[in-house]
């Protein structure tokens, strides 16, 4: 095998194991603590905004749509391009707000730590956070 088709084959092996890793498990008693970080912006409570729109049952909602809350022009954006918000998609905008919709009004600038988010997220599908 010639070098470059060998270090291309080794990048491709990388690449397919990295996408077949198994999503990092959360823990919704350890997302409720990370939750701190969102809840002078964001409620739980249906229909209760704050300066960030309500986060109850975020899971398949449209993005943009939370009742009585005025969006920026970014996240109007972002939903003419993802309909819907997802676990995935929720940690690409947690981990880095800006990047996935640049010019945001959210002055949040991300969390970085994979676990952490995976942990927010597990809180986030709860039945403790669905219900307040």
């Amino acid at each position: 095998m010639k070098p470059i088709a060998g270090i291309a084959a080794a990048i491709l092996l990388a690449a397919t194991a990295l996408a077949a890793a198994p999503p990092i498990q959360g823990d919704p008693k350890r997302g409720e603590v990370a939750f701190q970080k969102c809840y002078a912006c964001h409620a739980l409570e249906p229909g209760k905004n704050l300066s960030g729109p309500s986060l109850h049952r975020i899971f398949g909602r449209r993005i943009a749509a939370a009742p009585g809350f005025d969006y920026s022009p970014a996240l109007r954006g972002l939903a003419t391009r993802t309909k819907r918000w997802d676990p995935a998609l929720l940690d690409r905008f947690i981990a880095d707000p800006e990047a996935l919709a640049p010019h945001t009004s959210m002055t949040f600038t991300g969390m970085r730590n994979a676990q952490e988010r995976a942990d927010l997220i597990a809180f986030l599908k709860s039945p403790g956070a669905r219900r307040r």
